[in-house]
C-alpha cells in the first residue's frame, strides 16, 4: 500500500475513533453493559460454541467496510446481501442468535439508543473474556450500516487455502502489519471451528505431508461423510478448542494445523517468528490480541450520518418504514 493512502486510511481511522466514547451509554441506556454482560453469559454456558462463531462473525463483519454489523443484514429479493457470498454461508447461527437476544432485551431498556455495531464489539469482547482471553477496552458509539452487498466481500477476506503473501497483502489493506495478522488469526483459530469441505483437499485422497499422521488419520474419521453433510466441522486447535489460549501456535510447530493457511504461518520466514513466539510466551499473545482487537474494533466505524441504529440487527430501517 502506498505511504500517502496508508496515512489517509489512518487518519480517516482517528478521525472516527475520536467520536466514540467507553462511557457513549452511560446516560441514554445505562443497562447497556449489564444487559450485554448476562445475555452473552447465558448463551455460552448453554452453546459453548458461541464465543467462536461470534468471534468469526465480528472479523467478517470489520474487514468488509468497516466495523458496522453490515454481515447481520438478511438478503431480500431485491438485495443480495454480504450474507449471500459462499463463505459467510457457513457463518454459525448461535451468533446471529446472541446479537438478536441482546438487541430485543436493549430495544425494550431503551428503544432506538445501542447500535447493533456496538452490541457485535462488546458481545465479542466479553465471549473471548469468558473463554480466557484477555480484556481489551471497546469504544462505543458505532453507527449500523446502511447498505450490505455481497460484490463487497471478494476483495477482503480470504478463503482456507490462501496463501501467505495474500493474506499478508489483505491485512495490509486493513491497516495491519504481520504481527497483527499473526495474533489476529491466532486468536480467532484458538477457539475457532471449521467446516471439513474447508480441508478435505489436506486429508482426501491423499493427505498433505506437512500434516500429523494422526492428525490426517483422526480427521478423515471426522469428516468421512462431509459430502453428505456439510454441516460437519473441526475445531482448529485440536488441543484445547474451548480454551482462548497459545496452545495453537504450539500444534503448528508440531504440524498439527487442520487448515493449510494456518501451517503455513509456521513455514514462512515472515511469519514463522510470531509463531514461535507466541508458543512460547502466553502473555505476548494475549497482550498483543487485545491491543489488535482494539485497533480492529475501531477499523472504519460508520458515525453520525453515516449510517443509523437498526431497529433490528438483521434489516435497515427504511424497510420497516
Amino acid at each position: 500500500m502506498a505511504w500517502p493512502l496508508l496515512l489517509l486510511l489512518f487518519s480517516s481511522l482517528a478521525f472516527s475513533h475520536a467520536q466514540l466514547t467507553l462511557d457513549y451509554y452511560a446516560k441514554t441506556c445505562p443497562q447497556f453493559d449489564a444487559i450485554v454482560r448476562d445475555i452473552t453469559q447465558q448463551k455460552q454456558m448453554q452453546f459453548p460454541v458461541t464465543a467462536a462463531a461470534t468471534l468469526r462473525v465480528f472479523f467478517h463483519d470489520c474487514a468488509v467496510d468497516g466495523c458496522d454489523a453490515s454481515v447481520l443484514i438478511k438478503p431480500t429479493a431485491f438485495n443480495k446481501s454480504e450474507l449471500d457470498y459462499d463463505i459467510n454461508h457457513s457463518l454459525a447461527g448461535d451468533a446471529f442468535d446472541l446479537i438478536t437476544r441482546i438487541k430485543t432485551a436493549l430495544e425494550l431498556a431503551c428503544p432506538g439508543v445501542v447500535s447493533c455495531a456496538d452490541i457485535l464489539a462488546t458481545a465479542t469482547r466479553n465471549l473471548i473474556i469468558m473463554t480466557g482471553g484477555p480484556h481489551y477496552k471497546i469504544q462505543l458509539g458505532r453507527k449500523d450500516s446502511l447498505v450490505s452487498n455481497v460484490s463487497n466481500v471478494e476483495a477482503h477476506l480470504t478463503r482456507a487455502n490462501a496463501t501467505v503473501d495474500l493474506m499478508i497483502k489483505k491485512f495490509q489493506d486493513m491497516g495491519f502489519d504481520v504481527k497483527d495478522m499473526v495474533v489476529l488469526i491466532g486468536g480467532g483459530h484458538t477457539i475457532g471451528f471449521v467446516h471439513c469441505k474447508e480441508f478435505a483437499h489436506r486429508i482426501f485422497p491423499t493427505p498433505d505431508p506437512s500434516m500429523n499422521p494422526i492428525l490426517v488419520e483422526r480427521l478423515r474419521t471426522m469428516c468421512a461423510n462431509y459430502t453428505i453433510n456439510n454441516d460437519m466441522a473441526a475445531f482448529l486447535d485440536v488441543i484445547s478448542p474451548g480454551n482462548f489460549d497459545n496452545v495453537l501456535f504450539k500444534n503448528l510447530m508440531k504440524g498439527i494445523g487442520v487448515l493449510g493457511s494456518d501451517q503455513l504461518l509456521y513455514s514462512d520466514p515472515r511469519t514463522r517468528p510470531f509463531v514461535e513466539l507466541y508458543a512460547k510466551d502466553a502473555f505476548a499473545f494475549a497482550s498483543d490480541f487485545g491491543h489488535a482487537m482494539e485497533k480492529l474494533s475501531v477499523y472504519q466505524v460508520k458515525i453520525g450520518e453515516q449510517g443509523e441504529v437498526r431497529k433490528r440487527c438483521d434489516a435497515i430501517n427504511s424497510a420497516h418504514t
